[in-house]
């Protein structure tokens, strides 16, 4: 009797604590996302007093071609599908040499972390800098036309500058996650390889790498999401330009709702956007997954 009533104590302790959190959440996330799906049905500029019903005709906007989201969610593609592989690949290429044991070893994992910790909007305002003044600084001192390129002007190069900041910003992240995955792998599978006469580039593409699988799933996970948000880094260096060549989908909803104040086709464009992201996210994520090797 004792117990059963010290159970239901438990119980009602555990779901009156509960219900603060599941407030906020549900007035956080999941009531503003059922009156986007609301507003994405309207033609509302925020102000008006009630919203006009329109139907599907801000979706019908989108993919007719009438407001440049699908340009943008181009150019997202594209920028997420260079930020994960080359970011990955250096991440993990640079996490291999920096678990081997020498002095400074220690003092180069918190040199490429730095960045990671440092503002996105400051990241921006140093690399715009770099372009736009440093650059021509090395040009004026070498004479070579490298450095004397339109980096942020041309849209083909804004492109991959955008893209260069991205990856150097957080490349430090995905390196101590490989780092630990490389250190979590263990010694005696990587000795009985060699026992067996395997090379050492043997040992890790077909040993050390499979192994990885979880830190991999993690780190292309992460890059994949990063990528897809993409927004601060993009607003401080080229705001969309040149010509909407560097124009994410993020920052298309963000100037759709918030600076021409048509929260109606914004909000289309958050949901059409947020299917996307989680079609893309549960398929790379099922496909890592079934990668992934277990000792």
């Amino acid at each position: 009797m004792v117990h059963s009533r010290r159970k239901r104590k438990e119980k009602l302790e555990n779901f009156l604590f509960t219900i603060p959190a599941v407030i906020l959440v549900c007035m956080m996330m999941y009531i503003p996302f059922v009156m986007s799906g609301y507003y994405s049905l309207t033609q509302w500029n925020g102000i008006a007093k009630e919203p006009v019903f329109i139907g599907l005709k801000n979706f019908a906007d989108i993919f007719t071609g009438k407001s440049s989201f699908l340009a943008a969610l181009w150019f997202t593609i594209r920028y997420t599908f260079f930020f994960v592989i080359v970011s990955n690949v250096a991440a993990l290429a640079l996490a291999v040499v920096l678990t081997k044991k020498f002095r400074l070893s220690n003092f180069y994992r918190g040199i490429f972390f730095i960045p990671y910790i440092m503002s996105m909007t400051i990241v921006g305002f140093i690399w715009k800098f770099i372009f736009t003044s440093g650059f021509k600084t090395f040009y004026d001192a070498t004479g070579w036309g490298f450095w004397n390129l339109s980096w942020l002007g041309d849209p083909g190069m804004a492109f991959w500058s955008v893209t260069l900041v991205g990856i150097w910003q957080s490349l430090g992240f995905y390196i101590v996650l490989y780092i630990a995955g490389l250190q979590a792998v263990p010694g005696d599978v990587i000795e009985a390889a060699y026992v067996d006469g395997a090379s050492r580039r043997q040992t890790f593409f077909k040993v050390t790498l499979p192994l990885l699988g979880p830190s991999m799933t993690t780190c292309v996970f992460m890059s994949l999401t990063n990528g897809l948000k993409v927004f601060d880094i993009i607003l401080a260096l080229t705001k969309g330009g040149p010509g909407q060549s560097t124009y994410s989908a993020t920052l298309a909803i963000y100037n759709e709702a918030f600076t021409r104040n048509n929260y109606g086709l914004g909000s289309a464009q958050a949901i059409l956007y947020f299917l996307f992201v989680l079609a893309v996210t549960q398929i790379t994520l099922r496909g890592m997954s079934r990668r992934e090797v277990d000792l």
